[in-house]
């Protein structure tokens, strides 16, 4: 894998390290990256992973780019609204070096199809923001003998590492044997997260890759290293591969790939998404408001800062923070429709009132969102 002149130039200041040179670039040059996510830990991995030589990147995303995506997810701009997140990548990469191979998948990573997308690359790297799709690609870098570059992200703090059991070091099942239980940590589009955050952790990720190309360095494998933005601080636990582990243990049980979402205790969807007997639509909500009569208060259970942004005239806030301290503000006896963001806390507030003895409760599908969308575009969306 020779370099031309062209590439001798650009890559000058990777030359000229001791530790890199000219046989350092022709690995990097001849090493192939799988990206599953091209959001924002995507966008900084592959954007510097292009920019240092890497010769062929893969990215794995069936999504398209959304607004609330611009504040972090550089690999778009606002031209890209509403485009495949792939195909945006592809077009951002191949402006930043040309010389790399971009090979794109505009699709959902699965049980069915990941040993396959895998297979064909040397490194692969986890941009994901849900559970399912971490364990998956974990179980399935483990059954292929990959190096997995971890990274995850959350408000102000993100985490790193490089799961790799053929190399020595523990995989993530390791770390987290078990599952959150499904909506106990809240998505960034619920919690928020700092813009930045996703690019010093992608940048991390995309080092490791570098240091795994040329072999050089000490890398992430058995070690998580943790950082804290606000508090500007990085720590770091080491990590132990678990003998009793279902995947990298000495008696591994998982031996090809599950049913991930049954995994996480996410429930399969239903034939017919409508249909939920405690939920109402938006349109409910409105006829609720417009009419007294018919006797059904409203109720918001997002937190303060989210009700400056964006609240629908007239509906007391009750945050879900606080309701398990002041549900005895609300009658047990009265008719309440939830709202919340999307429809994740206001369900979680259902069933914790429900518990209490409420019985005449409803949560509103798809939240202030939907009613945005559908009832009143002036509520701004976020």
């Amino acid at each position: 894998m020779e370099l031309n002149n062209d590439e001798i130039r650009r890559y000058s200041r990777h030359l000229i390290l001791p530790e890199v040179g000219l046989a350092g670039q022709k690995k990097i040059k001849a090493t192939s990256v799988l990206c599953i996510g091209a959001g924002g830990l995507g966008s900084p991995i592959a954007m510097y992973l292009a920019a240092a030589g890497i010769g062929k990147i893969a990215i794995v995303d069936f999504d398209t780019v959304d607004y609330s995506n611009l504040q972090r997810q550089i690999l778009h701009t606002d031209a890209d609204v509403g485009r495949p997140k792939a195909q945006s990548a592809k077009e951002t990469i191949a402006g930043i070096n040309p010389n790399c191979e971009v090979v794109i998948y505009n699709t959902r990573i699965t049980s069915e199809n990941a040993l396959d997308l895998i297979r064909p690359y040397d490194i692969v790297v986890d941009g994901t923001d849900n559970f399912p799709t971490r364990y998956l690609t974990n179980d399935a870098c483990v059954l292929l003998k990959k190096p997995n570059v971890y990274g995850s992200i959350f408000r102000f703090e993100g985490q790193a590492s490089v799961f790799a059991p053929h190399l020595g070091g523990p995989c993530y099942r390791c770390l987290y044997p078990e599952p959150p239980p499904p909506g106990m940590v809240p998505s960034c589009a619920e919690g928020g997260v700092l813009g930045v955050l996703p690019g010093i952790v992608g940048c991390i990720q995309a080092t490791e890759i570098l240091k795994l190309a040329i072999g050089k360095g000490s890398s992430l494998v058995g070690r998580l290293l943790l950082f804290n933005a606000l508090d500007m601080k990085f720590r770091e636990l080491k990590l132990r591969r678990d003998p009793q582990c279902p995947v990298c243990g000495e008696h591994p049980t998982i031996k090809k790939l599950i049913d991930y979402e049954m995994f996480c205790g996410i429930p399969p969807e239903p034939a017919n998404p409508a249909i939920n007997p405690d939920e109402v639509t938006v349109q409910d909500m409105k006829k609720a408001l417009d009419d007294p009569k018919l006797g059904i208060k409203v109720i918001d259970v997002r937190e303060p800062d989210e009700h400056e942004i964006a609240h629908v005239k007239g509906v007391p806030l009750l945050p879900l923070s606080q309701i398990q301290q002041r549900f005895t503000e609300l009658d047990p006896n009265q008719h309440y429709y939830i709202h919340c963001k999307a429809g994740v806390r206001s369900l979680k507030a259902l069933g914790f009132l429900r518990e209490q003895g409420f019985k005449y409760l409803k949560s509103v599908k798809g939240g202030i969102t939907a009613w945005s969308d559908e009832i009143d575009s002036n509520v701004p969306r976020y």
